[in-house]
């Protein structure tokens, strides 16, 4: 996975939050670190992703090589960023400045006596952490790249096949032409097929398809993210929505969804009416937004990057990501 330099990089303007730079470091067999707040701390007693306050006038990047040579006593040589979260609790409002520690040298520990554990992506749920950490705990599961699948055509699971063979995990089965009974039989064979690659697949559709299909979670559009009220599926299943707009990132924030694609970011063929955001606007509104987003429209692998520099889990594409 390529690396962001931190040079240019600039924290949102949230005076009022203290803010603290996080690291979220993966080993060479998949596993997380995580450290446990020592008792007499805020939110002591709960897990965490290493980290620390940034101090006035200091820069983020640096701040996260001081904080993590102080914690763990390693030298932290690149990272990008992963999420920023804004969050109040009852006594003080946060900023967690979330990065990915894609180098470093030497081996972690507890070098201030904190208790540090590696464990798998799939058990951070079982621990508990700080309320403002759940969406970190959600962009650490999911991949950099999400693929929404083109109009079904004769050669569409052959071609999902190989999508799948050449890396996708999560996709979004969107087929608006299907009728409903030809849409739920092909979602059928399409988790099925997804699953025998560990991959998760969403239904574009309304909540009640999952009764239905055993799909690992379900897309809305916004027309349908505008009329849901609540959230409306168990935990363990992933709800995602797009959104154009700051009403609708909020109203997705709102009845809990676990992540969003903002678009249009740059022109695109599909929807060549509607006016692009572009990069200024898409870090805007993602600095105000405390849950996942999905970079889409016009985007090709060579974005992800840019993606990363404005605030964006990753990718969302058509062409771009079906091989």
């Amino acid at each position: 996975m390529p690396s962001i330099a931190p040079e240019g990089y600039a924290a949102p303007d949230l005076r009022d939050h203290l803010h603290v730079v996080v690291a979220v470091i993966e080993n060479l067999n998949g596993k997380i670190l995580i450290a446990l707040r020592h008792g007499g701390l805020h939110q002591g007693g709960l897990w965490e992703f290493p980290g620390g306050k940034v101090e006035k006038g200091e820069d983020v990047f640096r701040a996260l090589q001081r904080e993590l040579h102080e914690e763990l006593g390693i030298n932290v040589d690149a990272a990008r960023p992963l999420i920023r979260i804004p969050h109040s609790y009852p006594d003080r409002s946060v900023l967690l400045d979330v990065w990915w520690i894609t180098a470093f040298s030497g081996e972690p520990h507890g070098a201030e006596g904190q208790r540090v554990e590696w464990i798998e992506k799939s058990d951070l749920g079982r621990y508990p952490f700080p309320a403002a950490n759940g969406p970190i705990i959600t962009a650490v599961k999911l991949p950099v790249t999400y693929l929404i699948t083109p109009e079904p055509g004769t050669n569409f699971l052959p071609q999902l096949e190989f999508a799948l063979q050449s890396g996708i995990t999560l996709l979004q089965l969107r087929a608006p032409n299907l009728e409903h009974k030809r849409y739920l039989k092909l979602a059928r064979e399409v988790v099925s097929l997804a699953h025998r690659y560990d991959a998760r697949v969403l239904l574009n559709g309304d909540i009640e398809l999952l009764e239905l299909c055993n799909a690992d979670g379900i897309h809305l559009n916004s027309r349908r993210l505008m009329a849901t009220k609540k959230r409306g599926i168990e935990a363990e299943k992933l709800l995602a929505a797009s959104c154009h707009n700051q009403e609708e990132l909020r109203h997705a924030e709102l009845i809990g969804i676990d992540f969003a694609v903002l678009s249009p970011v740059k022109e695109t063929a599909s929807h060549p009416e509607a006016k692009p955001l572009e990069w200024e606007r898409f870090r805007a509104m993602s600095d105000q937004c405390a849950v996942p987003l999905y970079a889409l429209g016009g985007m090709e692998k060579d974005d992800l990057n840019e993606a990363w520099e404005n605030g964006a889990q990753g990718i969302a594409a058509i062409r771009a990501l079906w091989m």
